[in-house]
């Protein structure tokens, strides 16, 4: 049961701009039918930064990220990527734009029917005339920088949960992308293989000096790796900051978030029923 609040104000909803950001999205609204999912956001993402998207269930954060990926329209507003609105961009233009982009989903979504190496090479199989033999060269070299070397003649239902996420992120990073998008890398791990996932996205971003935009809800992974978190609530911006920031906000939302505390286990249950009854409550009393 969900308990009626009332509507949010953004806490922190203002963007530094001493640094132009890889991605600036402004004033972005959505609608799902009648209603707003997101509500007027204000989002960037620096060169070379880790930048953790966060918020409970409802919160947005998934919205976002597909409009990032340009997989939805949104209402109005705009989300410029390395320079160019993807909400205006023709198909060419969105396709070129799209080469300098890297996407591992939270499945990994590889295809079964292709072995490992052949997944990694799809990217190049599509947007580059690369001979056979380069292509092999490339995705062995991908492979390595994410720990399965040697396994790229095997299928995907041959590698563990782990292993698959890793390889969904040799696929994304295959053409040298300056902005690689994870959705929720660590769900479904272990903690000893999220901590290794983690510790292998740290490499990539200074490695290869990419951006890095990640969603998710596992708090331990996003307090590890982000170098500033975006807080999503109800489709606001609660706060943008770094994990001190995060950590230490006085903002009542910012913290149950961080605790996992719904709205039932702080109302006052009295209080709670009189919403229930439109104000109306009166505690009955048993005569002894």
């Amino acid at each position: 049961m969900t308990v009626p609040t009332e509507p949010i104000e953004p806490i922190s909803n203002t963007v530094e701009s001493e640094t132009p950001g890889v991605i600036q999205v402004r004033d972005l609204v959505t609608h799902y039918g009648d209603r707003m999912i997101l509500k007027g956001i204000d989002f960037d993402v620096r060169q070379g930064e880790i930048m953790i998207i966060m918020g409970g269930s409802g919160s947005g954060k998934s919205t976002l990220m597909r409009h990032l990926l340009a997989l939805e329209q949104p209402t109005s507003g705009s989300i410029e990527i390395l320079g160019e609105d993807i909400t205006t961009l023709d198909t060419v233009g969105r396709a070129n734009l799209f080469k300098k982009l890297g996407v591992a989903f939270q499945s990994g979504a590889l295809f079964s029917s292709l072995s490992v190496g052949e997944n990694i090479m799809l990217p190049l199989a599509e947007h580059t005339k690369l001979d056979p033999e380069t292509m092999r060269i490339m995705a062995r070299i991908k492979l390595e920088i994410v720990d399965l070397a040697g396994f790229e003649d095997l299928r995907p239902s041959e590698l563990s949960g782990g292993m698959i996420k890793r390889a969904a992120m040799a696929r994304a990073i295959i053409m040298d992308p300056r902005i690689l998008f994870l959705d929720e890398p660590s769900a479904g791990l272990d903690p000893v293989v999220a901590s290794a996932l983690d510790d292998l996205i740290l490499k990539l971003r200074d490695a290869m000096g990419m951006s890095i935009v990640v969603v998710t809800h596992e708090l331990d992974s996003a307090f590890k790796i982000a170098d500033r978190i975006t807080v999503l609530d109800q489709g606001h911006i609660l706060s943008v900051g770094t994990v001190d920031e995060i950590k230490n906000s006085d903002n009542e939302r910012i913290q149950n978030i961080l605790h996992r505390r719904t709205e039932q286990e702080i109302v006052d249950p009295e209080e709670y029923l009189r919403r229930l009854t439109g104000g109306e409550f009166v505690e009955e009393t048993v005569a002894p």
